[in-house]
């Protein structure tokens, strides 16, 4: 494919799994075309100035900037801008998308994984997040619950692994003394580590894996690509 290279930015985890997960998307997602390359706002490097400036070193003169985060909390909104402009990057050049959440196509994967985990139709359902102390993050998250709860028929109720309320385990233990038989929790979390690990501890009969290298997700990385892509083509 002809085009400007595809920085996914993620996070960062200690988690060789969770890194793993980054990497695998990262490949599925140059196998339908664009070069990507990795590189993370915390934790792990190449850092986002690395990474801008091994492009720049390349020959590439940009990018498209795609945050691999499924909310837009503080890392998306202070931290990945300020490391660009840190790099010197042009955000002409350097056009970043939107975060990969909320997304309808993330909700679709989500009930995907949720159905290979033993949900069935009718059981009470949790989203379940990191958290962020960022009200427009969480106002994101409850919006990708909706889009969850249209796809399963019933109200979805959105809990936290780390930072905010509900917890996951307060939602499950809240929804069986209100006489629900089975509570499902969906993962909204893009790879295994600490935080999925307290979902699998949550009490509910059903705990979804995380979004992982899903085909739905690849699609949302590409659909950000392409929209990133001809922003930066009308730019030139």
């Amino acid at each position: 494919m002809n085009g400007p290279p595809l920085l996914l930015v993620a996070h960062g985890s200690r988690s060789d799994a969770a890194d793993a997960v980054i990497r695998s998307l990262a490949d599925a997602v140059a196998a339908r075309g664009p070069r990507v390359e990795i590189c993370y706002v915390d934790v792990r490097g190449p850092k986002v100035v690395d990474a801008v400036i091994a492009l720049r070193d390349a020959g590439a003169p940009g990018a498209v900037v795609v945050p691999a985060f499924l909310a837009a909390g503080y890392h998306v909104r202070i931290d990945l801008p300020a490391q660009l402009a840190d790099a010197g990057a042009d955000p002409a050049r350097f056009r970043t998308t939107p975060s990969m959440g909320p997304d309808p196509l993330l909700a679709a994967a989500a009930l995907d994984r949720l159905r290979a985990a033993g949900y069935r139709d009718g059981d009470a359902v949790v989203l379940a997040a990191a958290g962020s102390s960022d009200p427009a993050a969480v106002a994101q998250v409850r919006l990708a619950g909706g889009m969850l709860s249209r796809l399963v028929g019933r109200r979805v109720r959105v809990g936290f692994a780390a930072t905010g309320t509900p917890t996951v385990s307060a939602l499950v233990e809240g929804l069986r003394q209100a006489g629900e038989r089975r509570v499902a929790v969906a993962s909204w979390l893009l790879a295994p580590g600490v935080f999925q690990d307290r979902l699998l501890g949550s009490g509910a009969d059903v705990v979804a894996d995380p979004l992982g290298v899903h085909d739905d997700v690849v699609r949302a990385v590409l659909d950000r690509y392409t929209a990133g892509a001809a922003e930066i083509g009308r730019a030139a």
